[in-house]
C-alpha cells in the first residue's frame, strides 16, 4: 500500500499513529490540500504581494486577484471551510474531525495566511463562523453566517482594548446597553484582525452590558456590528513588528454611539464570556496547527540552505560549519514534539469537545509558539541577511509567530492556567503517597526492619 504523501510533509511515524483513525474522505482531502498547497499557493506568493498596491490608500481597499482566483479553485477541489466540523455543527460542517483537520491545518501553515484564506480557514473568520453556526439565531445565521461559509465576505472579532489589560476580559469597558429596541455600542477598541478589509461586513463586538453583576463572568455581552454601521470609525491599522498585514489589517476602532437592533445580541445578555470560551478554545489550537506547519517549512528552507553548494563557505557546505546539524537535529525533534502534543489535543476536543480539552489545548499554545519561533530563528540565522529580508518567508513567519505569544491570551495566563490546574491534584497526590508510605511500613515491619519516620 503507497504511503500517503502526508508523511514527507509532516512525519511518517505521527502519520501511522493517527492514520486509522482518518475515514476515506478525510485522506482524499487531505491528499489534494497537499497538492494545492504545494502546486497553487507557494507559487503564487510573491504575485499576491506584487499585486497588493504600495498606496496606502489602495492597498486598503485591495481584493487580490491571485488570491481570488485560488478561492474559486480551492471551492471547485472541494477544499472549503475544511475546520467546521460536521460532527459538531451538522448543518454547516464538513465530514471532518478535528484530529483530521489538525494535519490540514498544519499543512496550511506551509502556506501562510494566504494558504488559510484560500480555502476559507482564515482567522478571524472561523472563529466567527464557529460562534455563529453555535451559538446564533437563524436569523442571524442567514443573514451574516451564510455569506461568510461562502467566501463572499469577511469579518472581525472586537475584544481587545487600547486602555485596559485586554488579556483578563472583565476588564472590558466598552458598554452595550438598551435602549427600546436597539442596542447602543460606544468604547475603544485596537489590534481588530480583519476590520480593514474591504469585504469585512460584519464586528462581534464584546462589552459590559451589565457591569453591576456580582457574576463578573456574567457581566459581558456580544453584538454583531454591521462594519458599515454609522459611528464605527477605523481610526488607523496598527503596525505588527512594521507589517501592516493589509488588506485584512488590525485595526484601531472607536465605536461612539453605534445602534443595532435588539435582534444582532448574540446568544443572550450576559452571555459574552460563555460564547468568547467557547470560542477561542478551537482558534487557539488552530493557531497552534499552523504554527506548526511554519516551524516544518522553516526546517524545510535551512535544510535546503546549508545543502546548497552555491552558498558554500570557506570552501565547506554551511551544515559542515559548527553547530548547524546539531541544530537541524534539535529542531526536528522539537517539531516531533509539538506535533503530537496538537494531535492530542485535536483528538481531546473531539472526544470532549473544547471545554474538555483545556489542559490540552493551553499547554499547546504555550508550548508551539514558542518552539516554532525557536526553529524559524535558526533558519534565519543559517540564511544570513537574507533570512530577515522580504525575499524568503521566515521575517514575516517569525513576526506572527512571535504575535502569538500574545494574541488569544499572552503566554503568562495560559502558563498560570495550566499551574494551577496541576496544583489542584495535590489532594489526591498525598493520598497516593500516603497509601505508598503506609504499606512501606507495613512491609518493613514484616521483614524485620524498623521503619524509619
Amino acid at each position: 500500500m503507497a504511503s500517503h504523501p502526508v508523511a514527507e510533509y509532516t512525519s511518517p511515524s505521527a502519520w501511522s499513529m493517527v492514520e486509522d483513525k482518518f475515514s476515506p474522505y478525510a485522506k482524499e482531502t487531505l491528499a489534494k490540500l497537499i497538492a494545492f498547497v504545494h502546486d497553487e499557493v507557494l507559487p503564487a506568493q510573491k504575485v499576491a504581494h506584487a499585486q497588493l498596491p504600495a498606496d496606502p490608500e489602495k492597498r486598503w481597499k485591495a481584493v487580490i486577484p491571485i488570491v481570488a482566483e485560488l478561492k474559486a479553485k480551492a471551492r471547485k477541489l472541494g477544499l472549503w471551510n475544511l475546520f467546521l466540523s460536521k460532527v459538531h455543527y451538522p448543518e454547516y460542517g464538513v465530514p471532518l474531525t478535528n484530529l483530521e483537520y489538525a494535519l490540514m491545518a498544519e499543512i496550511l501553515g506551509r502556506g501562510g495566511q494566504m494558504a488559510s484564506e484560500a480555502v476559507n480557514c482564515s482567522a478571524p473568520d472561523t472563529g466567527n463562523m464557529e460562534v455563529l453556526a453555535r451559538y446564533g439565531s437563524p436569523e442571524q445565521q442567514k443573514k451574516w453566517l451564510v455569506p461568510l461559509l461562502n467566501g463572499e465576505t469577511r469579518s472581525a472579532f472586537s475584544m481587545t482594548e487600547r486602555f485596559v489589560a485586554s488579556s483578563d476580559a472583565t476588564n472590558i469597558r466598552t458598554t452595550i446597553r438598551r435602549e427600546g429596541d436597539e442596542i447602543v455600542i460606544s468604547g475603544h477598541k485596537w489590534y481588530i484582525s480583519g476590520a480593514g478589509d474591504p469585504r469585512c461586513a460584519l464586528h462581534l463586538v464584546l462589552g459590559k452590558s451589565d457591569p453591576d453583576n456580582s457574576d463578573k463572568y456574567r457581566q459581558q455581552s456580544i453584538v454583531i456590528v454591521p462594519a458599515n454601521a454609522p459611528g464605527v470609525n477605523v481610526v488607523r491599522p496598527m503596525g505588527v513588528f512594521g507589517y501592516d498585514d493589509a488588506p485584512e489589517g488590525h485595526c484601531e476602532i472607536i465605536y461612539e454611539n453605534v445602534r443595532v437592533p435588539v435582534s444582532n445580541l448574540v446568544l443572550g445578555w450576559g452571555r459574552g464570556f460563555e460564547i468568547i470560551q467557547g470560542r477561542l478554545g478551537p482558534g487557539r489550537i488552530h493557531h497552534c496547527m499552523r504554527s506548526i506547519g511554519c516551524a516544518q517549512y522553516a526546517l524545510d528552507l535551512m535544510i535546503a540552505r546549508v545543502t546548497d553548494p552555491a552558498k558554500k563557505t570557506f570552501g565547506k557546505y554551511l551544515y559542515e560549519h559548527g553547530t548547524v546539524i546539531s541544530e537541524i537535529a534539535r529542531s526536528r525533534a522539537e517539531i516531533e514534539s509539538a506535533r503530537l502534543l496538537v494531535l492530542s489535543a485535536a483528538l481531546q476536543i473531539d472526544k470532549a469537545k473544547a471545554k474538555g480539552a483545556l489542559k490540552e489545548i493551553g499547554i499547546a499554545k504555550f508550548v508551539v509558539p514558542s518552539m516554532a519561533l525557536k526553529v524559524v530563528d535558526t533558519a534565519m540565522q543559517a540564511f544570513g541577511a537574507e533570512g530577515v529580508s522580504q525575499d524568503t518567508p521566515l521575517a514575516q513567519m517569525w513576526a506572527q509567530l512571535r504575535t502569538l505569544r500574545i494574541a488569544d491570551g499572552p503566554d503568562a495566563v495560559h502558563i498560570q492556567q495550566i499551574g494551577q490546574r496541576e496544583l489542584k491534584r495535590a489532594p489526591v497526590i498525598a493520598k497516593r503517597i500516603a497509601d505508598i508510605k503506609q504499606r512501606e511500613k507495613r512491609l518493613l515491619e514484616q521483614h524485620g526492619f524498623k521503619a524509619s519516620l
